[in-house]
């Protein structure tokens, strides 16, 4: 097993199992606030599941079966993580928000407690994975920071429940901290999404890239300009170019292709037409 396996298996066993105790622990303690951090530790077990299993998927190499590759497994991780977060963050803030004004008694030595042990766990946890770059390690670094501020939050609620009974914000801090998951994560999952959905990269000005090869010697027009990204990182494109005749074609190709890959299009396919005629043959379904 590889380091990298090792520490996200090690995540994600150190998240799966003090998300149960989270929960159970949260009925004990009638805590909402601990309840809403079980949701969100379970959601970060099952992003670390995924990311061990495909993270390995998509280091395969291209085969027949999938012909562009497999880096979109990294995204499909980081979309079912993502719906994890929103659900479980939408049914607590449905189930919590009543609570705010009918607040049950917390035990907060006991939220206390958890809350220091949460915070070391969760720390230790995104030093593993931080050093990742893939589109689903990033949300899970994320998901971990936004953790820990969590339960300082919890921790801070308990100190103050030990002078005062305003229970209330127990159930109103389970609501901010499904609120902030929400923020995060559904900018995300829609980002994601688009990704997904093969929407041209944001960090690409098309527009001014076809401008600039249409100006090449030999170029009369870009007629078909294809981008999309893999992963977030990895983007990929195809042209279709009416050209003049007589024009180089393997040089007015290898200038497209530098032009390309200083735009961070690391692979690019080029057709090459001699007529608006040839270009609707080669489009032709």
């Amino acid at each position: 097993m590889h380091k990298h396996s090792k520490t996200t298996f090690m995540a994600f066993v150190l998240n799966l199992s003090f998300a149960i105790l989270e929960a159970i622990f949260g009925v004990l303690f009638q805590s909402s606030a601990v309840l809403a951090d079980a949701v969100h530790d379970f959601g970060d077990a099952m992003a670390i599941g995924l990311s061990a299993y495909l993270e390995k998927v998509s280091t395969k190499q291209t085969d027949l079966r999938y012909t562009l590759g497999y880096q979109r497994f990294t995204i499909l991780a980081a979309l079912v993580t993502a719906s994890i977060l929103i659900t479980g963050s939408t049914f607590l803030i449905i189930e919590n928000t009543p609570k705010i004004f009918n607040p049950p008694v917390v035990n907060h030595q006991g939220t206390f407690v958890l809350a220091l042990l949460a915070i070391a766990i969760n720390g230790f946890a995104a030093h593993l994975v931080h050093k990742g770059h893939s589109a689903n390690q990033q949300i899970l670094t994320l998901h971990f920071l936004e953790d820990i501020l969590g339960w300082v939050a919890v921790l801070l609620v308990s100190i103050l429940l030990q002078f005062t009974d305003w229970y209330f914000l127990d159930p109103l801090l389970s609501v901010a901290i499904s609120f902030f998951i929400l923020s995060q994560s559904l900018p995300k999952f829609l980002n994601n999404l688009q990704i997904f959905l093969e929407k041209a990269p944001e960090d690409l000005n098309l527009e001014a890239l076809r401008r600039q090869i249409e100006t090449m010697d030999g170029v009369h027009q870009v007629t078909q300009f294809n981008a999309w990204t893999m992963d977030g990182q990895r983007h990929i494109a195809m042209l279709h170019l009416h050209i003049e005749t007589g024009t180089d074609e393997r040089l007015l190709k290898d200038q497209i292709h530098h032009l390309l890959e200083a735009h961070k299009i690391a692979e690019s396919a080029i057709e090459l037409d001699y007529s608006s005629l040839e270009h609707q043959h080669h489009t032709k379904l």
